[in-house]
Formats: structure tokens, C-alpha cells, sequence
């Protein structure tokens, strides 16, 4: 929808030269009017038009403190028809008004302006904090028989609690100035006054206050992760009071029944195969001992290690000359002295190895075992 302003003689030249017919001769159709009085300065009074689809009806009003009725200037266009008119107002008065199709009368009332009132939203609310209760006040509208409403609630509530007064002077109780809270407020008429058909003014510009100061908004993150620490902290703390308590239970178990050792660990074979028969275990295990040392001793005798030694074969060609045992010097040299070296041919048909002083003759399928 959209306002026209259109002086009153074009707008009712305007609305005559496009008006259509009505409908069956006799037949009064019946309109949905809906009126508001916004705080006694401005009367709007609205009807559908998809009653009369593609028709402009005519509104033609008159104030009790006018001589005469007038067309409406300020008409209301929805889809480039008339849904509506905008009238001023000054005090409460008795408004009658009239739509029209062309020449027909489609519908007519006189009602008092503030059967339909809307007060208008409270402005600079103000805050003082005494302890646990903080008292909001703003600036009172100059008609009388209003309720003011006051709804606040905290970062932790769900839903608005309302404190209601006759005047913008409302305290509330059991507030706590450490917590961040929501406020807002709205007029709201008396219906033994003014009756069942008003409307409650627009909920003002909600404020945030905390610890008695005005602030920007209530930040809920910010407590979160606090919250978050001191749940991580107290379950921690749990976790080890729990394990504390579990080694303090054990330790008690301990000292009041003690573990005892199992035999069987001790004395391997008493119980399984002597019954639990000490002195024939012991005799079985003394045997046992003794065997083990008789066979220790015999494993001494035997060598550690075996050295196998592999021969490499020697030149065919070469004489060996030795004086090893395996070619001993004969007693008449020893008894002559001569001390000249006589060649001792090796044997042939093996390989010759020398070893600590000692020289061998070996086959291809010997091996000396040291």
C-alpha cells in the first residue's frame, strides 16, 4: 500500500469519474473497516478491496468539531485503487464517515476516535538500581487511564516477566546487578475506559543494563566459555578424587589381607607330582641336583668350541723345508752337530699344513678338528 495526497476536489472528481456499478439494485454488500487512532494525532481507516476488485470507493468523513462532511484528501492506493484514508486529529472527537460507490452508500459509522486508540511507544527510558530492584521511569503521555508495561528478562531466561503501573514508574524486585539484563515497554489502555477495541503502543527500543550501566548489548558468549571451564575444572577434580580414592582402597587391601605366595611358584613339582609330599620332593629334587651337576661337570670336559680349519692347497712345485716333527733330525746328526739343514721332502699325494710348529699332510678329503 501507498498514501496519495490529492486535494479534495480533484480526489472526489477522481474517484467520481472512475467509479463502476455496484452490483444487484437492493443488495447492501458488507465491508471490512478497520480504524486507528495513533495517539490522537492521526485517525487511519482502512477497508479490503478485493471486496470490490477494480473499484474506487469514495470516503467522506466529518469530525465533530466540523460544519460540514469533506472528501478525503489522504487516500491510501493498493494495486492503484483506494484501500484506505489518512485523517488528522486533534482531541477526541466523534468521527462519521461514509464509503460510497459512486452514488451508493456501501457503508457508514460514527464511532469516538478513542474507542480505537494506539498510544504511542514510551521514549528515554530511565534506570535506578538500589540493590536487588531497579525502578524504570519515562515521560507520561498526557491522557489519562493508561497501564504501563515493563517486561525484562536475563541472558539465562527463556521468556520476558512483565511489572505493569498506572504511571512510567515501575520497580521490580529480586534483580541481580551482576547479571545482564533485556528491558522494554509499551502502553497498553484501560478497556473499562476505553474499551475492548484499542490497541497496545509498539514495544519501545530494548535496552541493556548491567551492574546499574547502560550497555550495548547483553553478550551471552562470553559467559560461555567460563561456564565451560568451570564444568571442565569440577570434572577433573572428580576424575581424580575418584582415582585417589581407588589407590587408597587398595593400599588398604593390601595392608589388611596381605598376599600370600603360591607354593607352586616355590617349589615347582611338589604339588603336581608328590602331593604335596615335602620329604619326597626334596629327596627327588636333591637326585635331581646332583644328576644336573654330574652332567655339568662332564660338559666341562668337553670342548667349548670347535675350530675346523680349511686348507688351502700348496704349489706342487715349491720344496718345503722344515725342521718340524715331521721330519726329525736322525741321533747321528744330533751327535755330529752338523747343523747343516738336510731337505726333507714332505709325502706326496696331500696338502701340507703348518700349524703351531707342527707341519700335516693332508688329503683333499681330511679336515683337523683343534
Amino acid at each position: 500500500m501507498r498514501t496519495v495526497f490529492l486535494p479534495c476536489a480533484a480526489a472526489a472528481l477522481f474517484l467520481l469519474g472512475r467509479a463502476t456499478a455496484s452490483g444487484d439494485a437492493g443488495q447492501e454488500p458488507v465491508l471490512q473497516v478497520r480504524i486507528i487512532n495513533f495517539n490522537f494525532e492521526t485517525v487511519q481507516v482502512t477497508w479490503s478491496p478485493r471486496r470490490y476488485s477494480g473499484t474506487n470507493l469514495t470516503f467522506v468523513y466529518k469530525l465533530s468539531s466540523d460544519e460540514a462532511s469533506r472528501p478525503c484528501c489522504n487516500y491510501i492506493v493498493h494495486e492503484s485503487h483506494t484501500a484506505g484514508c489518512l485523517l488528522e486529529a486533534r482531541k477526541d472527537e466523534i468521527l462519521c464517515f461514509s464509503l460510497g460507490n459512486g452514488t451508493d452508500i456501501l457503508f457508514q459509522k460514527c464511532e469516538w476516535i478513542s474507542a480505537y486508540l494506539k498510544p504511542s511507544s514510551p521514549e528515554d527510558l530511565s534506570f535506578r538500581w538500589h540493590e536487588d530492584a531497579v525502578t524504570v521511569t519515562c515521560s507520561d503521555l498526557p491522557y489519562k487511564r493508561l497501564v504501563y508495561e515493563i517486561q525484562y528478562k536475563s541472558i539465562f531466561d527463556t521468556e520476558w516477566q512483565s511489572k505493569e503501573g498506572e504511571t512510567c514508574n515501575v520497580t521490580m524486585q529480586g534483580l541481580d546487578s551482576e547479571k545482564c539484563y533485556f528491558f522494554r515497554a509499551r502502553v497498553k489502555t484501560l478497556e473499562s475506559s476505553y474499551g475492548s477495541d484499542t490497541y497496545p503502543s509498539d514495544w519501545s527500543k530494548v535496552t541493556h543494563q548491567q551492574r546499574g550501566e547502560l550497555r550495548d548489548s547483553c553478550q551471552e558468549k562470553k559467559l560461555f566459555p567460563k561456564f565451560i571451564l568451570i564444568c571442565g575444572m569440577i570434572a577433573l577434580l572428580t576424575v581424580s578424587l575418584l582415582l585417589l580414592s581407588l589407590w587408597k582402597v587398595r593400599r588398604l587391601h593390601k595392608c589388611l589381607m596381605p598376599s600370600v605366595p603360591d607354593p607352586k611358584l616355590t617349589f615347582p613339582g611338589l604339588f603336581e607330582l608328590h602331593q604335596g609330599n615335602f620329604q619326597e620332593w626334596i629327596k627327588d629334587t636333591q637326585n635331581v641336583s646332583h644328576v644336573a651337576k654330574t652332567e655339568a661337570t662332564e660338559q666341562e670336559c668337553v670342548p667349548e668350541e670347535t675350530l675346523v680349519v680349511q686348507l688351502q692347497k700348496a704349489e706342487a712345485e715349491m720344496p718345503i723345508v722344515t725342521t718340524g716333527p715331521l721330519c726329525p733330525p736322525t741321533e747321528g746328526e744330533e751327535a755330529s752337530g752338523d747343523a747343516s739343514p738336510v731337505a726333507c721332502q714332505p709325502p706326496q699325494g696331500g696338502e701340507v699344513v703348518s700349524l703351531g710348529g707342527f707341519t700335516f699332510v693332508m688329503t683333499d678329503n681330511s679336515y683337523m678338528l683343534l
